[in-house]
């Protein structure tokens, strides 16, 4: 059904492409992702030999420079076989945009060009022991001694800080609270002070690893400050981006079971027939689908009024992601009761794509402070 969406030409001929990708290349690797628990440089391999992990990133240096929409079709066709992979290419856009909405010439092109071409990967470190909802109540803190930025603080679930070639740390550089006085630094990989500590162990999402990073007296340069000092959330309004691109995944996730669900129905047969032709299946995979359209349509909207920068753009994009992921945790947890006993084994895919479910309803920003915001909005708005 997704192929009614009216995307241009060039869109449709992109999610063909990327459709029989993600099919013939990805989805044989996905069960190892998953048991392995390593980072799959195989696929990351994959993905920029077709130049997908640059895809967001600014044409003038290097990038695929992809509108929202795109890249939402991107991550939702890789999502359908392995939802760990989809978010190497939002973390990408993210750390792109913030760096072109504040970053110095010199820092455009030392970081832009590598990010473009896949040969760098990026982590974001905002999130804090005490601060994971309430970003502003980070501790962590920079200082400036000389000609140097000094960071101390503790960050954990950082998305692969322990193989990123640079991670956007925030810090606070003045004041106590609130968003005014929290920075953006870039700190590249070697750093001395730039410490992993705990890799932790997930229910899924076995390609993302999400790590403790230790900044003790972490020395950098001056010039690593991105943007204006103590004014990091203004050059992260891409983080409303990515939230829809979280909700992109979640679709791509929901269509990947359903598509699932559907093929089992048919071939699975009982009482001398396909349990597709039970009307009690028939009603689980009717309410599937129209649950995954509703969010689809729902994300492509947030995707093209972001592009329109509509004062709407930020509320969408929390509804885009809570709803998409929240339609994805009931889709695969009603997959798996489809496909029954066998779906809840490791041999099908669906016992699998449950749990990424879940991660997505957490990560980027918890389901519940994404209504909050939404609600917000709307008391501005009546």
């Amino acid at each position: 059904m997704d192929e009614n969406y009216p995307l241009n030409e060039e869109q449709v001929l992109f999610r063909q492409t990327i459709r029989q990708i993600a099919r013939e290349e990805i989805a044989p690797l996905a069960p190892d992702i998953d048991e392995k628990e390593e980072f799959p440089w195989d696929v990351i391999e994959i993905l920029r030999k077709y130049e997908l992990l640059g895809l967001g990133c600014p044409e003038e240096y290097g990038g695929g420079g992809a509108d929202l929409l795109t890249c939402c079709i991107a991550v939702e066709e890789i999502a359908k076989v392995s939802a760990a992979l989809a978010p190497r290419i939002s973390a990408s856009a993210l750390i792109a945009k913030a760096i072109m909405l504040g970053g110095t010439e010199q820092q455009k092109e030392r970081y832009l060009y590598k990010l473009s071409t896949g040969e760098t990967i990026p982590a974001f470190a905002l999130t804090e022991p005490n601060a994971g909802s309430n970003a502003f109540a980070l501790t962590t803190i920079a200082s400036l001694d000389g000609d140097q930025w000094v960071i101390n603080g503790t960050k954990c679930f950082i998305t692969n800080a322990d193989v990123a070639d640079f991670t956007l740390v925030v810090a606070r550089t003045s004041g106590d609270k609130g968003p005014v006085g929290i920075s953006g630094f870039l700190v590249d990989k070697g750093t001395p002070g730039f410490e992993i500590g705990k890799i932790e162990r997930k229910m899924s999402g076995h390609g993302l690893h999400a790590c403790e990073v230790i900044l003790d007296e972490c020395r950098i340069p001056e010039d690593a400050l991105l943007g204006e000092k103590g004014m990091a959330f203004s050059n992260l309004e891409a983080l409303n981006d990515s939230r829809t691109l979280v909700g992109g995944i979640g679709v791509g996730l929901a269509q990947g079971a359903l598509d699932q669900a559907f093929a089992y129905a048919k071939q699975r047969v009982q009482f001398g027939k396909p349990i597709v032709k039970f009307q009690a299946i028939q009603l689980m995979l009717a309410d599937m689908a129209a649950q995954t359209e509703a969010a689809r349509q729902l994300v492509y909207k947030a995707c093209i009024i972001s592009e329109l920068k509509h004062p709407s753009a930020i509320a969408l994009s929390s509804m885009s992601k809570f709803f998409a992921t929240d339609v994805a945790m009931k889709v695969t947890t009603d997959a798996v009761q489809v496909l029954g006993g066998v779906g809840y084994m490791k041999d099908f895919p669906v016992e699998r794509m449950m749990r990424e479910a879940k991660l997505l309803q957490i990560y980027e920003g918890t389901n519940q402070i994404q209504r909050i915001l939404v609600t917000r909005a709307l008391q501005a708005e009546y």
